[in-house]
């Protein structure tokens, strides 16, 4: 492909609609209105994603948050989602793969010293068609059908990747470091012994 320039990239028209509907509605058809839907792009700032989905999730009107990512966005995308579902707990999930057709247009470079002008044949362009998986993660405050595809229940038991509790302190922590590098201090390097007769 060194000899063609990608022109443009449209999505493909879905020729049985599936099963989200129209492609504005996307994968969950039944949400409620006040459901925030949140875009993730492959140059999206996870930071900024996160801040305005926490504060969407803060306010008591909004229940259900949707992150969508297609292409190299879905794995942000089920990043933002396991992040989001730590800082509040109690969200049911539902998780929903499809695949986007995109059509891709390569436009023939014309060789030689003529690169500038636009070629001739209109032959000379290439077009593509690719399925590109495209990945929808609901989160929601209210329960959720446990029976649909791809729910999720939520994590009523923090694990180990959850912060430390409360009754772990600094102070326990920075007691053992400290008597860690005391016996470190008592004990000889190997090349000091070697040195100081030179010295």
């Amino acid at each position: 492909m060194e000899n063609f320039r990608k022109v443009r990239s449209e999505e493909a028209p879905a020729g049985d609609g599936d099963e989200g509907g129209s492609p504005s509605s996307g994968p969950f058809a039944d949400l409620a209105p006040g459901a925030v839907h949140m875009r993730v792009k492959e140059g999206s700032k996870i930071r900024n994603l996160l801040a305005f989905a926490t504060a969407s999730m803060a306010q008591p009107a909004t229940r259900a948050i949707v992150f969508s990512g297609c292409g190299r966005a879905t794995t942000k995308t089920v990043t933002c989602a396991e992040i989001l579902k730590r800082r509040l707990a109690g969200l049911h999930q539902v998780t929903r793969l499809r695949y986007r057709s995109v059509r891709e247009v390569w436009q023939s470079l014309p060789p030689g010293p003529t690169r500038g002008q636009a070629p001739e044949d209109p032959a000379a362009s290439l077009s593509v068609l690719k399925n590109v998986p495209s990945l929808a993660i609901l989160l929601s405050k209210d329960a959720l059908d446990p029976l649909q595809l791809g729910y999720q229940p939520p994590n009523l038991n923090p694990g180990p990747s959850s912060p430390p509790t409360v009754s772990t302190s600094k102070r326990s922590l920075g007691e053992s470091a400290a008597g860690e590098s005391t016996a470190k201090r008592s004990q000889p390097e190997p090349g000091a012994e070697n040195e100081d007769p030179t010295a």
